[in-house]
């Protein structure tokens, strides 16, 4: 799958590097507003993730694990050089802020990320509305009966539920969108959540949250805020999910601010050859 990953690549060869992740639905194209901001002084890797932007789907579906495995590769392959394998920042808006998460909370992060700009981030579970938890209680009801019929036609009865009218129209709009393996994709990848790794998270974070984000409540910003040991919260007043559009001047001069002050701080860990 790596060699079929789309990426392009802002700034010079000798500014450091810095890996761009987008969200679901959405592409490196849409990110490299944010990307041309930083190329002053950085080499933003924007990366397709796979069935987005060029980059083509997944040869099975998959789950947030094997998202992680991938960016590890290409941290390794692509960005990584023999000379220098240091950590690298990780810039991640929604879904691709879900697969910063995880990757960071893992035990060997310390050799792959070196800080996380979240920006609107997936991966803290929100609290369900009437609507959802309705739905919820209907897909369970209509799945019930699954495990009573036998085994030879148990798979064609699930491959006929999923695709009736009203198991669609249980589903959210994003997940109608999708076809072949993006959907089961989507299913593991955005049930994924990283409340319970928070605490395994030790890199500096900072989280830009828009005050009309629809997708993504305070609440659970707050509560990745909270469970982070280093991180901070800037609210950008009136945007909405894709805040780095709604607000580039803020979010690419803090982005600025605190990748910079990351790497003094990195520069001066390292010991004297």
């Amino acid at each position: 799958m790596l060699d079929a990953l789309h990426y392009r690549t802002v700034g010079a060869e000798s500014n450091p590097p810095v890996l761009v992740l987008h969200g679901w639905g959405s592409s490196a194209e849409l990110m490299m507003p944010l990307c041309e901001g930083l190329a002053d002084n950085f080499r933003a890797y924007v990366v397709d993730l796979p069935g987005h932007g060029q980059s083509p789907p997944p040869p099975e579906p998959w789950g947030i694990e094997e998202h992680v495995e991938l960016v590890r590769a290409f941290i390794r392959e692509r960005i990584h050089s023999e000379e220098d394998a240091s950590p690298v920042p990780i810039i991640g808006h929604s879904n691709g802020g879900r697969i910063a998460l995880f990757l960071s909370s893992l035990p060997d992060a310390s050799k792959w990320v070196d800080s996380l700009v979240l920006i609107s981030p997936s991966g803290i579970p929100r609290r369900p509305s009437l609507v959802v938890r309705l739905k919820r209680m209907v897909a369970r009801v209509l799945k019930a009966p699954l495990p009573l019929i036998p085994k030879p036609l148990r798979g064609p009865a699930e491959d006929w539920l999923r695709h009736s009218l009203l198991w669609r129209a249980l589903g959210s709009s994003d997940y109608k969108k999708l076809q072949g393996v993006m959907r089961e994709t989507f299913v593991r990848t955005v049930n994924s959540f990283v409340d319970d790794r928070l605490s395994q998270i030790h890199v500096p974070v900072v989280i830009f949250w828009g005050t009309a984000d629809e997708a993504i409540s305070e609440e659970q910003v707050c509560r990745l805020e909270e469970g982070i040991a280093d991180a901070g919260l800037i609210r950008l007043e009136g945007s909405g999910h894709y805040g780095y559009l709604d607000d580039p001047n803020t979010v690419i001069a803090a982005t600025q601010h605190f990748l910079q002050r990351c790497l003094q701080v990195q520069r001066s860990t390292v010991p004297p050859a």
